[in-house]
């Protein structure tokens, strides 16, 4: 028979013959703790086996002569075991969520090399993955990172963080002998806590045993205290704070992950632990004074019956005084969570950052690109999850799972912290924040949890700009989830450069339904991304008057569906399709469906290859078109024939403007700083060197046109315009 005991130190073992008799008849019935210890003994069924599991401060909890061996379990000493655990883990069928087989298989190959590469490196991951828990919580957070596609998205971050120290801590308590019975999550909250605190208000990662003494035993008064911290350095220490690794920091300590200094300073606030003296001081009293008057005012209400004294009655109202006056002050510690959520929230120097779902994916998967030289200084640290997980342990399903653990978060108090949030956080939200940020800022509205609140908080915000931030599957639903609070109209989105692609479109759709000016430019959207704005065009709710697609590869094939899209669309009345490789072919589809299609109001079909005819084509069906104004033709192949053609058009009908050169006869286009901003925005994005021959013909024709004229008014102009072109061709030659 083998016997597995685990958990030696939840039970208060006693060895000596005065307080647990010899039992050798297993039938004979005693107290479980005599059977343990008799078993241990080897007194009661001396042929069994046992194997005890313990935590390092209860070893000696059994005499050493009834131990035949001690062994550690120390976890992934090996990396390779780490490697392998990961590439099993992340390769499991199904784990990839509604994404196709084959996309899903190369995305978790990928993942599993970038990993593996990280942890060769020697960085700090591998000495955290050390402890099998943490590769899974490594493994957990790669899985919401990159295959989370539902809307709202299944968990949050808080979450997992919150289950993951559920899984390590729940039910156990720190020291089963100390008579205060202390979980060990609210001691770790309460000591850890405050050094994580203070390191994320000093912005420091890496901790002297200074730092730790001063944090830990500086407060330490009583025997049991410090019979706590010993407990706590024997057993759990090591499980949160393990030595750097980094070079010139052999003897300093950081948290084994990163991102949990930033939950426990966040536990350590929501919890109400940092009090200053006063405030500490003040609850003793209130608590005492609290319970004596109660059985002061039990006596003097029998007195009272008794004894007609009219001072009696005064005497109760001053008992109770200081304990109300307290409540309001500790009503006052909401608000200072609220004002420090907020006040973390929106640091203007951590405003061009990369949000925080990206600075996870770096602290796991690294940076890509040539490793920092030792030697070279650190960039500063950024704490921007610690506001995040604030909010996210306020939600109802993290103070459930942290009451288990014994950190308890009552109703009222979230609540308050709430009410003091819509006084700053909402306030703050309302100026204009940068892209990150306000993905930040989105970020943290999911992971509150709390859809009235999350319908306040946006209620203002009619405009998202989220330009250059890379829109992963997961910040997708997060964007459609927290913007499906509200019902208004969005005045504008812009998601330019966010490597949208068709899923993205489809996670997003219900969102750009409601967007009146929709930004999408330079995110390679092909022909399948443009059935899907087709189906989005056409939908009876949708309200879209603006769309910009410039630079994405739309093709022939692409504006098919658009030109679909045209014809049956009643909201668009400017459309932006510069540079998305039409050519002659996708131009003249568009033209053939403009005529169905009576709201459009600009056309820009600049740089895409189009010649004479299908330029002249388009002009035409516009001259027709009832409110079509403005065509955009410039950066195309057409001839001079073709652009007096075109002059000849224009001029045959008032209101009907093509915009194709700079010059209109002798004189500069009333639009030529309209051409030269659109050209100026683009030029990182397009090709150099066609772009240069293009700003070279455009040159000889200003130089040209000028020559014509005798007007010395025009002739400034030209030169005006002359010097600009000058400018961008310069850029282009110097890089």
């Amino acid at each position: 028979v083998l016997f597995i005991l685990n958990g030696l130190e939840r039970l208060n073992l006693d060895f000596r013959l005065a307080g647990t008799e010899l039992c050798c008849d297993p039938n004979e019935p005693v107290p479980s703790s005599a059977i343990v210890v008799n078993l241990l003994r080897k007194y009661l069924l001396p042929e069994a086996s046992i194997i005890v599991t313990t935590r390092p401060s209860a070893v000696r909890r059994i005499p050493g002569k009834y131990v035949g061996r001690y062994a550690e379990i120390c976890g992934f000493s090996d990396t390779n075991l780490q490697k392998l655990y990961f590439q099993m883990r992340l390769s499991q069928p199904g784990c990839s969520g509604e994404a196709s087989a084959g996309s899903s298989s190369g995305e978790q190959e990928n993942l599993v090399e970038m990993l593996s590469r990280n942890l060769e490196r020697h960085n700090q991951i591998a000495a955290a993955c050390f402890l099998p828990s943490y590769c899974w919580l490594v493994c957990t957070t790669l899985h919401f990172l990159y295959f989370t596609r539902t809307v709202p998205p299944s968990q949050t971050l808080t979450g997992i963080y919150t289950s993951f120290l559920r899984l390590n801590f729940s039910g156990e308590v720190l020291d089963s002998t100390d008579p205060t019975n202390i979980s060990m999550m609210k001691y770790v909250a309460k000591m850890v806590g405050k050094l994580a605190y203070e390191g994320v208000m000093s912005r420091k990662t890496c901790f002297s045993e200074d730092d730790l003494q001063q944090c830990f035993e500086v407060e330490m008064k009583t025997e049991s205290e410090l019979n706590l911290l010993d407990v706590f350095r024997s057993d759990v220490f090591r499980f949160f704070l393990t030595p750097c690794v980094q070079p010139g920091k052999e003897h300093t300590f950081v948290f084994t992950i990163p991102a949990m200094q930033e939950y426990l300073a966040a536990l350590y606030v929501v919890l109400g632990e940092k009090k200053t003296l006063s405030q500490r001081v003040g609850k003793e009293l209130s608590e005492v004074i609290g319970k004596v008057s109660e059985d002061v005012a039990i006596v003097l209400s029998i007195i009272s019956k008794v004894l007609p004294l009219r001072f009696l009655p005064v005497l109760l109202n001053l008992l109770k005084i200081f304990p109300r006056y307290f409540s309001r002050l500790s009503a006052k510690d909401q608000d200072a969570i609220a004002h420090t959520m907020a006040e973390e929230l929106f640091k203007e120097e951590d405003y061009y950052n990369d949000d925080v779902l990206d600075q996870i994916n770096s602290s796991i998967l690294g940076v890509e690109g040539p490793m920092r030289h030792p030697d070279e200084a650190p960039d500063d640290e950024v704490f921007e999850l610690f506001p995040i997980f604030m909010g996210g342990i306020l939600s109802r399903r993290n103070r459930a799972i942290l009451e288990q653990l014994g950190c308890s978060i009552k109703n009222l108090t979230a609540f308050e912290i709430a009410k003091a949030m819509k006084k700053t956080v909402i306030r703050n939200s309302r100026k204009g924040l940068p892209p990150s940020e306000l993905m930040d800022y989105l970020f943290f509205l999911h992971e509150f949890q709390n859809e009235r609140f999350t319908a306040e908080a946006i209620r203002s915000l009619r405009t998202v700009n989220l330009s250059s931030v890379k829109m992963t599957p997961l910040k997708c639903s997060v964007l459609a989830s927290v913007m499906g609070a509200m019902c208004h109209e969005v005045e504008e989105l812009n998601l330019t450069s966010c490597n949208l692609d068709l899923s993205s479109l489809r996670i997003l759709f219900p969102v750009l339904l409601r967007c009146k000016a929709l930004h999408l430019q330079l995110n390679s959207l092909g022909s399948d991304a443009c059935k899907e704005i087709c189906n989005l065009l056409l939908h009876d709710k949708c309200v879209v008057s603006n769309l910009r697609l410039a630079n994405n590869p739309v093709g022939e094939q692409g504006a098919h569906y658009l030109a679909e899209a045209l014809a049956g669309n009643r909201s668009l009345t400017h459309l932006s399709l510069l540079h998305t490789a039409l050519g002659d072919q996708g131009a003249e589809v568009i033209a053939q469906h403009l005529a169905k299609n009576q709201h459009l109001q600009e056309l820009n079909l600049g740089y895409n290859s189009l010649t004479d005819t299908a330029a002249l084509h388009v002009v035409e069906v516009a001259k027709k078109h009832a409110t079509l104004d403005k065509v955009h033709l410039y950066f195309n192949d057409i001839s001079e024939d073709g652009k007096r053609a075109l002059h000849s058009l224009r001029t045959d009908r008032d209101g009907v403007r093509a915009l194709v050169f700079l010059t209109a006869g002798t004189d500069v286009s009333d639009y030529w700083s309209n051409i030269l901003n659109v050209v100026q925005r683009n030029l990182p994005f397009w090709d150099r060197e066609r772009v240069r021959q293009h700003l070279a013909l455009i040159l000889q024709d200003l130089e040209s046109s000028r020559r014509q004229t005798a007007s010395p008014w025009r002739k400034a102009k030209f030169l005006r315009v002359e010097s600009e072109v000058k400018k961008m061709l310069g850029k282009l030659q110097h890089g």
